[in-house]
């Protein structure tokens, strides 16, 4: 039979994470939710067209997805799903089963909540305004449709790589940044972009040569960090750059700045800085820990049936 859709899987996977107040394994929701829908082992195999993944346990991550969105349910660390305390409570107040309201107030009404790491921040800027609801579905062009699930697959894809970032080593988020840089077309090759991070580093943990003979440099700093860069810490890596006599510093964080932070940046010269949000972004936009793949659209070729040119 063909697998149900996603707003299917959205109470089972809650009432599988409120057996399991601690949390669990997402492929341990995946199957429990699988079982609870009657899903059997062909059921299992079946592949989305698009990237060959299993359609099964897509649908029950868009359900997790929607069930986070409406503060039931959170991700603590990567592959590991929880309920919340809303969820619980949510879940004690409305027996089995969800009916057709509820289930569609799940899966729809809360698209606009922006996803964020579970240490929550804020941008550097005003976050921005919640996109308008969207129309009935009679109302929506194909082409609108599809621009829609590609913003909605970003900002998914935005807050996986949010929380995976969360979890990695001090050192090897030094690296993913070095990457990221190369990509974005800064040092000639790789090789010109030297990780220095370590005791002893002066604020300083990675150099970019933007030539070869290393006359220009851009010092970087990479901080994987739960809490907010205040002013102090700017302050501290502006100092560094003095010291080595620098005129262009990065500073790079996973979580975000403070205002303080941010109007020191811009009183200033030669100090950008980057957030956890505009990270995940640029390492979408570059393809760093991010794979894409090309969609074919149909579009007729008026031209080719242009009988008066023949």
């Amino acid at each position: 039979m063909p697998v149900p859709t996603y707003d299917n899987f959205i109470e089972p996977i809650l009432r599988f994470l409120v057996k399991h107040p601690q949390g669990a394994d997402a492929k341990a929701a995946h199957e429990s939710a699988a079982s609870s829908l009657g899903l059997t082992p062909e059921d299992r195999e079946q592949q989305l067209q698009s990237n060959g993944q299993l359609v099964y346990k897509n649908r029950a991550g868009w359900a997790h997805d929607r069930l986070k969105r409406a503060g039931l349910s959170s991700s603590p660390k990567r592959g590991w799903w929880k309920a919340t305390d809303e969820g619980i409570a949510f879940a004690m107040q409305h027996p089995a089963p969800f009916n057709t309201e509820l289930i569609e107030k799940l899966a729809l009404g809360f698209l606009s909540v922006k996803l964020k790491p579970e240490s929550s921040f804020s941008t550097v800027g005003p976050d921005p305004a919640p996109p308008p609801a969207a129309p009935p579905s009679a109302m929506i062009s194909p082409d609108d449709r599809l621009s829609q699930a590609l913003t909605e697959l970003r900002q998914s894809a935005a807050s996986e790589l949010l929380e995976v970032l969360g979890h990695v080593s001090p050192g090897f988020f030094e690296t993913i940044v070095l990457d990221l840089l190369h990509r974005m077309g800064y040092g000639g090759s790789r090789s010109d972009l030297q990780q220095v991070g370590g005791s002893g580093d002066a604020g300083i943990d990675g150099i970019i040569s933007l030539d070869k003979l290393g006359l220009e440099k851009v010092y970087v700093q990479a901080k994987r960090w739960q809490s907010s860069v205040g002013r102090p810490d700017l302050q501290a890596f502006y100092g560094a750059l003095a010291g080595q006599k620098a005129r262009k510093g990065v500073f790079i964080t996973t979580s975000a700045f403070t205002a303080h932070a941010a109007e020191f940046a811009r009183s200033v010269d030669g100090i950008v800085l980057i957030d956890g949000v505009r990270l995940a972004e640029l390492m979408i936009d570059h393809e760093v820990g991010v794979t894409s793949q090309a969609v074919k659209i149909p579009k007729l070729d008026s031209d080719y049936f242009d009988e008066e040119g023949v």
